[in-house]
């Protein structure tokens, strides 16, 4: 069977090594959520699968051939990627930048066509900016951009879509609406692989789960088979109790409450302060 990404005892990392000789495997269709602690190379597994980070050993594989024997526009016509930080260019409109989403597709005979102006409005639309295609990227709120840039990775029409922490910026309502739409997505066809934080939204998307610490995989597959109270004690040092979600039917991770941190010099740790201005 041909997988559309798969890793093959990988080493990959900055200065130092943060993944080493890993495998992993993306289930073909599947929306895969990747979970763990900071630092612990979710994203750098993300921009290995991206090709944005070259193993210093192992191999990547797009549907079953070495990454690397793509040319970079076969690559981005099948593979999209949502980076943590995007910067537009100053002045550029939300309209001209899910546009170029559609770079991959042009080339010196084929310039732009009516399947790429509705490719833009159906990925502005979908993601609820087709009203704001005329303003400026960089008057928008964060939440506003960050649903612009995914915009423009839908644009892409890939098979298969990388979103490194796509709720970033996003209030819950606007996640909810966001996963939402990821799921909707997959249900499709298409393939995501996801980083996300929220382990709780994790479970309730993702079809596939990946568990990672200290740059190793630690448990993978569905999350009602993988995620216990034990693989979140093993995974982010936190004790919880796992419950069946209300909503979904798959688990539900409730913290126990942490010891106070008697070592603040304002003795007030557990203070939320609320700014109702």
């Amino acid at each position: 069977m041909t997988h559309p990404l798969r890793a093959e005892g990988i080493t990959v990392g900055y200065r130092d090594a943060v993944l080493r000789d890993l495998s992993v495997v993306i289930p073909e269709g599947s929306f895969t959520v990747i979970i763990g602690p900071n630092a612990c190379g979710k994203s750098t597994l993300l921009r290995a699968f991206a090709r944005l980070l070259q193993p210093e050993s192992g191999e990547i594989f797009l549907k079953g051939r070495p990454i690397g024997s793509y040319a970079s526009r076969d690559v981005a016509r099948s593979l999209g990627l949502l980076p943590q930080s995007s910067t537009a260019p100053d002045g550029i409109t939300v309209a001209e930048l899910v546009a170029r989403g559609r770079h991959p597709h042009q080339t010196f005979l084929k310039r732009w066509s009516r399947h790429d102006e509705a490719a833009v409005g159906e990925a502005m639309t979908v993601t609820g900016v087709a009203n704001l295609a005329s303003e400026r990227v960089d008057r928008l709120s964060g939440g506003q951009r960050q649903r612009v840039w995914i915009a423009m990775v839908l644009a892409q029409q890939t098979e298969i879509l990388l979103l490194d922490e796509p709720t970033t910026y996003l209030d819950i309502a606007h996640q909810v609406d966001l996963l939402d739409l990821c799921r909707a997505l997959n249900r499709t066809g298409r393939t995501l692989v996801a980083v996300l934080h929220d382990l709780n939204l994790a479970c309730r998307y993702a079809t596939h789960v990946i568990a990672m610490r200290d740059g190793e995989i630690l448990a993978e597959g569905p999350p009602t088979e993988i995620v216990t109270a034990d693989l979140v004690r093993k995974v982010f040092g936190l004790r919880a109790i796992v419950i069946e979600d209300p909503i979904s039917g798959g688990p539900l991770v409730v913290p126990e409450q942490r010891a106070p941190d008697t070592t603040s010099d304002r003795g007030c740790a557990s203070t939320v302060c609320i700014d109702l201005r």
